[in-house]
């Protein structure tokens, strides 16, 4: 139950699997969407800050760290179905000094019965709940764990972001749109609930739903971040190829594999016209 942002999750992306890239892909994530993490946490509409807060699905750490930086006086529960994810996020809390003010627990949210996460004030929940086979079962027991008033944040992104400016790459323009086209079939028969509207269904969970934003996400050449726009498109690409190469035409695999060269003249490293285009949801719902 791993939180970042790229989405090719559990069966076309890197969002369980603890190999080829996936830890430097979420710590990539997070720093190239931290600008837009901020936004989020303060946009919610909380009515105090919240003291205690349960980050589901945390990843590396991505919410875990922007919700303690947002909340200086909360500590976060952090949750994962990854022991390695954990212990990433562990280490990282310990380098800055946070390891007081975070606690971390090994769980799949898909079992019926969830460890002690106390009664926090506010639960986030990104990029994580469209991976569960019966997110209806967890949305009841975020409401029964949360105190009275608190809010259940839940964000996703629309697929991984796109890289390449149109045209590109030389020779095979819409070379990126075709491989997401993959991805997303492939998404659509493993994930069910990938791409929800969660607001109905937290209607039906007995949340009331206070707010719901889109927020684009549009990083320019010359934006902020940038340092890590390259390693973070060649480390989402070659996750993305795992899952796309039977299905691409040789002209568009070696097109790829070009990209992908770290050595070649053609790498994505050389480029310096990058973009990172997706768009965040986040639905904000109460315990009333």
């Amino acid at each position: 139950m791993s939180q970042a942002h790229p989405h090719t999750h559990q069966h076309v992306h890197p969002e369980h699997d603890e190999s080829d890239g996936l830890v430097e892909i979420l710590d990539l994530d997070a720093e190239v969407l931290a600008e837009h993490t901020a936004f989020i946490t303060a946009w919610l509409p909380l009515q105090d800050d919240p003291r205690q807060v349960v980050d589901l699905g945390c990843g590396t750490g991505a919410g875990t760290f922007a919700l303690l930086d947002r909340f200086p006086e909360a500590y976060v529960t952090a949750v994962d179905a990854s022991a390695g994810h954990l212990r990433r996020l562990r280490a990282k809390a310990c380098a800055r000094g946070l390891e007081e003010r975070v606690r971390t627990v090994q769980a799949d949210l898909d079992d019926t019965a969830w460890p002690d996460l106390g009664t926090p004030d506010l639960v986030w929940a990104s990029a994580s709940l469209h991976h569960l086979a019966h997110p209806e079962r967890a949305l009841g027991a975020v409401r029964e764990l949360l105190a009275p008033g608190g809010v259940f944040a839940v964000v996703e992104l629309a697929g991984f972001p796109r890289f390449l400016p149109e045209g590109a790459p030389e020779g095979r323009p819409g070379l990126e749109e075709r491989c997401h086209a993959v991805v997303e079939h492939l998404q659509r028969e493993h994930m069910p609930h990938r791409g929800a509207d969660w607001g109905p269904m937290l209607t039906a969970a007995g949340f009331t739903v206070e707010g719901r934003r889109t927020i684009p996400v549009n990083i320019e050449p010359t934006g902020t971040r940038t340092d890590a726009v390259g390693p973070y498109a060649l480390a989402g690409l070659r996750r993305i190829r795992g899952a796309v190469a039977a299905a691409l035409s040789p002209e568009d695999l070696t097109a790829l594999d070009h990209l992908l060269d770290t050595t070649g003249p053609h790498s994505i490293l050389r480029r310096d016209d990058l973009l990172v285009r997706t768009e965040r949801t986040v639905w904000a719902a109460r315990r009333t």
